[in-house]
């Protein structure tokens, strides 16, 4: 796809710490999505957003995190990340980790520019993924609702409305769908038993459904879900939206990807 000569402004892209060490196609896949939709694209210096040590109760530790992303992302005008769960820590929960410090007006102003991807592509980009996507390479597709962008951001009809648009796209819903996969960041490792039983539920509706691919918009949540797939081996393709959205070839979340040079 040709991409626009002039560029309608600059966005900065947060990846998140999953995207960025398991799963950077993801971060590709955003990227190239931005700038079809008219945006520049630029990737600040970043580090962890501080949501495990805000998680986990080290409230001085997450507000250092903050403060460096603060640092290098307000200049922009918009802030995107590939991720409900980072985004929601960011907007829902950097404001109060400042409260009654001297920098929560800055802090404040920063988080209203921040926003999950496919809320960004629907509400401000009004993006229009392109038609042509091969009909046969993703087969059906059922959407998984991950907690913190459905929860804290509100993000259900957007990721679906992008999908839609795309002609080569067939989606369906499964049952429960608005119910966590198990994965709850440390809740995996200290419930094993439960948040496997939770992922295995989870696929089985995806499965029922009809669905060859399941898609989500969060990275965590995938591996997850993936890894579970993986151990039944179940066949059904587990995919980032923003890699169906861009239509990014390769391996799916939890694939190994081919030697260089194979198809």
């Amino acid at each position: 796809m040709r991409y626009p000569v002039e560029y309608r402004d600059t966005v900065a892209l947060f990846a998140s710490c999953p995207v960025d060490l398991f799963r950077p196609d993801v971060g590709f896949a955003t990227a190239r999505l931005l700038e079809q939709a008219g945006y520049r694209v630029e990737v600040p210096p970043q580090s962890c957003c501080g949501q495990v040590n805000y998680n986990n109760g080290d409230a001085r530790h997450a507000r250092e995190l903050a403060w460096q992303i603060v640092e290098q992302f307000e200049r922009y005008s918009y802030t995107v990340i590939p991720s409900g769960s980072c985004t929601g820590m960011i907007t829902c929960h950097y404001p109060e980790l400042f409260a009654n410090d001297p920098r929560q007006a800055r802090v404040s102003a920063f988080c209203e520019r921040v926003y999950e991807l496919t809320t960004f592509l629907v509400e401000v980009a009004d993006f229009q993924p392109p038609a042509a996507l091969p009909a046969t390479r993703h087969g059906v597709v059922t959407y998984h609702d991950s907690c913190a962008g459905l929860r804290e951001l509100g993000v259900k009809a957007q990721p679906r409305e992008l999908l839609r648009r795309c002609a080569g796209i067939e989606v369906t819903e499964m049952a429960d769908t608005e119910v966590c996969c198990g994965f709850g960041g440390t809740f995996c490792v200290k419930f094993g038993n439960v948040s496997a039983r939770m992922a295995d539920d989870k696929l089985d509706n995806a499965l029922a459904a009809g669905a060859d691919t399941l898609a989500g918009g969060d990275v965590s949540c995938l591996l997850h879900l993936a890894g579970r797939a993986r151990r039944r081996g179940l066949d059904l393709a587990v995919r980032h939206v923003a890699e169906l959205l861009a239509d990014a070839g390769g391996a799916g979340i939890g694939e190994a990807s081919a030697p260089e040079g194979d198809a």
